[in-house]
């Protein structure tokens, strides 16, 4: 057993003792049925921290010839496969993370030199009669040791894109790279020494002139995740039994926070079904922690967003903010070269940040919207550490609306939902009902603090409310705030009271504050009046 090479079983231990554990093995079945034919290569593309690396620490586990696993996964649902035994700690097994060695470089030592010579070495140390000195790769020594005893490898490869990814301007290190790579997958011999292969990163595969790098790989993505979707994060059948099982939790508070990451996929019987995925790693650190906060902003890719949306490409800029007032924006992802430097538009910017975790993809729609409050929390970080003067201006001025709606001051909140409207011009049509709304929701962004925000579908000459429920043990009034066009604030709070709005908070038993705002077209002003009743 090398670190390597025929590696052991102990990093998947851990996980199956962690405090929080989801089963997840029926994936190897999927594996299992694709071991060495034609559609044996998995190029599997996640967000961070989305559980790629505990994916891999299962699939060595359950291959390695040099574990014994049989007990680790005999009481995992894998065990109830009926080829199950068939494929267990059967095979030799590679496994490596090449951000380890891209890390590990040092000055102008290359990445590549250091993997190929530290995993020689544990080759080895692992099979000497089979791997001579005259030996020189990786690819070479897996075809001597599978020469020696007949027996085929698996290969894994955590974070394989982190050389495209983070040595984005090294184009011939990533020529080089790729042209490495094809030494385990894409040679007659490697035909012959393959049982399986798994590749593992953020982004999906190099196109190059529209191509693949490597086309004999299929793609699992954020956007496409075929049959792979249930075991992209944690369904929400799977967070509700959790709630379920756990006195502090919300299942409402953790859809709020976590959910939204949209999966769609073909079952086994043909039929295609819709999956909400939650961010494993967050919900974990939500649980043990007893409350829901964002976690991104303690990984690398933070730093980088801001760098992304201030590219601004096309517009891009007025996209995000729309997504902010909890819109979705179209995206045609098929233009996309799967790296970080060949952005060519804003559809390339937003399909880099879909894949990173940053925004949700809805597959009917083919739009991309903010996913949660966890990643909505992250954007007005990143805003706020940017060059969007006039929109972190905005978004401060919101606090202060918000307490002038409390105090009932509807001449305060008029004026500001003007301004609002006009910061926001850029991404509103001035005279478009629906960017009325979307200025009400910029204006009373902040106000997700204290409350969750429901907006309804417009409808005729006039909008829904949109309802401000106060979060759990707040001491906030709700809200309801209705939009008029050409017409008077009184007719607004008429149309909440005539088709009673308020009864959608019967179960809230506080002040209730009804908001008419009215906009006035020909003189271009905004009128509000502000009720504060009592529900019983």
């Amino acid at each position: 057993m090398g670190m390597y090479v025929d590696p052991g079983n102990e990093s998947f231990r851990s996980d199956i003792e962690s405090d929080i554990y989801i089963d997840k093995t029926e994936m190897l079945s999927i594996l299992n049925n694709n071991i060495g034919k034609s559609r044996r290569y998995f190029a599997v593309s996640r967000a961070r921290r989305f559980g790629k690396s505990m994916v891999a620490g299962m699939i060595k586990a359950y291959y390695s010839v040099g574990c014994d696993s049989r007990e680790m996964f005999s009481n995992l649902r894998i065990a109830d496969d009926p080829e199950y035994e068939k494929y267990l700690n059967r095979y030799h097994v590679l496994h490596f993370d090449m951000a380890t060695f891209l890390n590990a470089a040092r000055g102008d030592e290359n990445p590549i030199d250091l993997m190929n010579d530290t995993i020689l070495k544990d080759f080895r140390e692992t099979y000497p009669l089979a791997v001579s000195d005259d030996i020189r790769t990786v690819p070479m020594a897996v075809e001597a040791v599978w020469k020696n005893d007949g027996r085929q490898f698996v290969i894994i490869i955590d974070e394989w894109e982190c050389v495209i990814r983070d040595a984005k301007t090294d184009h011939k290190l990533i020529m080089d790279y790729l042209k490495y790579l094809r030494g385990f997958f894409k040679t007659e011999e490697s035909k012959e020494f393959l049982a399986l292969g798994y590749i593992t990163g953020i982004l999906p595969i190099k196109k190059f002139d529209g191509e693949s790098a490597m086309n004999n790989f299929r793609e699992y993505t954020m956007i496409s995740p075929k049959q792979l979707a249930p075991y992209f994060g944690f369904s929400d059948e799977e967070v509700t039994l959790m709630c379920a099982n756990d006195d502090i939790m919300d299942i409402n508070e953790i859809r709020r926070w976590y959910d939204g990451y949209i999966m769609e996929y073909m079952t086994p019987d043909r039929s295609r079904k819709i999956l909400h995925m939650y961010n494993p790693n967050s919900l974990v650190n939500a649980f043990i922690d007893g409350g829901c906060e964002s976690y991104w902003k303690n990984t690398g890719a933070f730093g980088g967003l801001n760098d992304y949306i201030a590219m601004n490409m096309d517009g891009l800029k007025d996209c995000i903010l729309n997504m902010l007032a909890g819109e979705e924006c179209p995206v045609d992802t098929g233009s996309y070269q799967n790296d970080l430097t060949s952005f060519k538009s804003r559809d390339d910017v937003m399909t880099a940040l879909i894949h990173m975790g940053y925004l949700g993809y809805n597959p009917k729609t083919g739009k991309a919207f903010i996913p949660n409050e966890e990643v909505r929390d992250v954007f007005e970080s990143a805003i706020k550490v940017g060059e969007w003067k006039d929109i972190i201006d905005a978004l401060r001025n919101s606090d202060s609306i918000l307490e002038a709606t409390w105090n009932e001051d509807g001449e305060k909140v008029a004026n500001a939902i003007s301004k609002s409207h006009q910061d926001y011009t850029s991404i509103l049509r001035y005279h478009d009902e629906n960017s009325l709304a979307l200025a009400i929701m910029m204006t009373y962004y902040t106000a997700r603090k204290h409350y969750v925000v429901v907006r309804e579908i417009p409808t005729g000459k006039g909008f829904a409310d949109i309802v401000f429920i106060p979060k759990k043990n707040s001491d906030k009034p709700a809200m309801i705030v209705e939009l008029k066009w050409n017409k008077d604030a009184d007719t607004a709070i008429d149309q909440i009271h005539a088709k009673n709005y308020v009864g959608k908070l019967a179960d809230y038993g506080g002040d209730i504050l009804l908001v008419g705002i009215n906009y006035d077209k020909d003189k271009k002003e905004y009128s509000c009046k502000i009720d504060r009743v009592y529900y019983i």
